[in-house]
């Protein structure tokens, strides 16, 4: 499952922008998604989250972004070690244009899904997102419908079965 990218993921790679997200799963074996409307893909599914605050770690902007877009509180040491990783280039007209990269984590709620709370959305983050639905393994994976980040239905399955990667795996990029 490990894919090479064109340049190493170091640290010192310069971002345009970074971001953490989380593959948030239920105890029904289901994640959510954020059905989201962006200028490149008409309508996509993505995981909560999003870019890192000055002097924030990923996992920080990836505990803080799930709390805003879900309303699930959970700390930066709760989600866990950093399990994925996709970075690329990307050009979004009027915004940003350059190297994005996104460190996934995981985190598994107690019980079955939580009701999502959007009161804590920034306003275009709630004009952004068209839809919230939890998504079953198989559904997630025999899709038609453009789900971020790619090789998401691949590494989930090792995740609800407990294997944790000991090193991030990278996904593909758009």
């Amino acid at each position: 499952m490990r894919r090479p990218l064109p340049w190493p993921i170091v640290e010192q790679q310069r971002y345009v922008r970074r971001s953490g997200r989380v593959i948030l799963a239920d105890s029904d074996d289901r994640i959510l998604l954020l059905c989201f409307r962006g200028t490149l893909d008409p309508l996509f599914w993505i995981t909560p989250g999003g870019g890192l605050d000055p002097d924030e770690s990923p996992a920080e902007a990836a505990a803080r972004e799930l709390g805003e877009e879900t309303g699930v509180r959970v700390t930066a040491a709760g989600l866990g070690p950093q399990i994925a990783v996709a970075a690329g280039h990307l050009d979004i007209p009027g915004w940003l244009s350059g190297v994005f990269r996104e460190d996934y984590f995981f985190h598994r709620l107690p019980s079955a899904a939580a009701t999502v709370d959007t009161s804590g959305l920034l306003r275009y983050e709630s004009d952004a997102i068209h839809e919230y639905r939890w998504w079953s393994t198989e559904e997630l994976a025999t899709t038609d419908q453009t789900v971020y980040p790619l090789g998401l239905a691949g590494l989930l399955g090792d995740l609800l079965e407990g294997r944790i990667p000991e090193q991030p795996v990278t996904l593909p990029w758009r």
